[in-house]
């Protein structure tokens, strides 16, 4: 059996480390409830030595990163579960900290909360840490007296968001390998075995099939202007991120892709999941339907969409409900709609929304995994096709100069 080292606080508060040999984490973390402990980290013993310091930590980023966020929310949500007061519950993480941004972003917060503020505007403070929606659910928190179950259900939410955008990358990283090395293929067939071919075609003084002069023409541009490749891919990107950056051209760039068939759908999916869970879980801690429509705004990525909440929230403001002003907008799917609506209905709209989120995160696995079904097979045929072309062109300039084309 495996051992794990692991980090827990007894019932007076203290800390304590130590390993064990058990099945799993969650076989450690059960034994320790049982001796009274609250278990707050638990790792595999080879895993916590080598984890943290690597060849290669000084690419990592400064900034602290949503997973890195979600773990400790997760922490401090346990530990107040546990009773511990909120001051004590951050600095058992300080301690217990390996990671140095975590580490100094916690320092922060405890000191600020030691000083009187409240755990929201201690996280505030630290700016472009917290998104608005984090702050806004621990203020709701706050207010209501519920602060840990609500540290648990911000964890859920990034949980849920996280499995969400592994599962788009994850059915990306297939097609992209295709892609690579379709074009590695294609460019070494132009840059090393055209040109064997090519001395021969020119020393026969013939007139080359058309196909042929194009293959040619193209190993020919990649041995020796290939870094106008480089010069226009980078072009092309210094003027999308200009695109993206203009609010006005990102506003055309999300409309056109909402269009697309297959992406447009997919992407539809992922905001309409987004948007509903976060707007059933701010409803679910206190945050009025207004407000956390403000709030969700900033979290869409397609800013379609978030248009689009602008005008659901001005015509709630003027007594309309949620479900209708959605319908006219006309960029949520009628099932997402109606089940809004019915939610209206029946005073359950935060567990509606949560219904439709789940509802459309499972729809966003079908859809991506009905694009892969499809993307394959086309990749693959238009490598054999691109392939073949460029040999076809080969045997017929062979063909042509021996004399025996038709």
């Amino acid at each position: 059996m495996p051992m794990f080292q692991y980090n827990a606080v007894t019932a007076d508060g203290e800390t304590l480390e130590g390993e064990m040999e058990a099945r799993s984490d969650e076989a450690v973390a059960d034994r320790l409830h049982t001796m009274g402990y609250i278990p707050i980290q638990i790792e595999q013993a080879q895993e916590k030595r080598g984890g943290e310091r690597t060849s290669f930590s000084w690419l990592r980023s400064k900034r602290v990163n949503q997973a890195e966020i979600g773990t400790f929310t997760s922490e401090i949500a346990t530990l107040l579960h546990a009773g511990l007061p909120l001051d004590r519950a951050l600095e058992i993480l300080v301690e217990l900290s390996e990671n140095e941004k975590v580490r100094n972003l916690l320092t922060q917060v405890r000191d600020d909360v030691r000083g009187g503020a409240s755990l929201s505007a201690a996280m505030e403070a630290q700016k472009g840490v917290f998104s608005r929606f984090y702050l806004n659910m621990v203020r709701a928190g706050e207010a209501g007296g519920a602060l840990g179950p609500v540290l648990t259900r911000i964890t859920e939410f990034m949980e849920r968001a996280k499995a969400l955008k592994q599962t788009v990358t994850s059915a990306l990283i297939y097609p992209a390998i295709l892609m690579v090395v379709a074009a590695s293929s294609v460019m070494m067939l132009l840059i090393f075995v055209v040109p064997q071919f090519s001395l021969m075609f020119q020393q026969s003084g013939k007139t080359l099939p058309l196909p042929t002069q194009i293959v040619i023409a193209a190993g020919d541009f990649l041995r020796h202007d290939w870094w106008m490749l480089l010069v226009g891919a980078l072009a092309i990107y210094a003027l999308l991120r200009q695109q993206m950056r203009n609010p006005s051209s990102r506003y055309r760039w999300d409309g056109m892709f909402l269009r697309l068939p297959l992406v447009g759908d997919l992407v539809a999916k992922i905001e309409v999941a987004r948007f509903s869970r976060s707007l059933g879980t701010l409803l679910g801690n206190g945050v009025t339907l207004l407000n956390a429509l403000f709030i969700i705004k900033e979290t869409l990525s397609n800013s379609v969409m978030a248009e689009g909440l602008d005008t659901v929230a001005n015509q709630l403001k003027q007594g309309l409900g949620l479900g209708k002003p959605m319908m006219e907008t006309g960029l949520f799917p009628k099932l997402a709609v109606h089940m809004v609506v019915v939610g209206e209905e029946t005073g359950q709209l935060e567990e509606m929304l949560l219904r439709v989120a789940d509802v459309y995160d499972n729809e966003v696995q079908t859809t991506v995994k009905r694009m892969l079904s499809l993307m394959e097979p086309v990749l693959i045929l238009g490598l054999g096709l691109l392939i073949g072309g460029i040999i076809m062109s080969i045997l017929l300039a062979i063909l042509s100069v021996n004399d025996l084309a038709m």
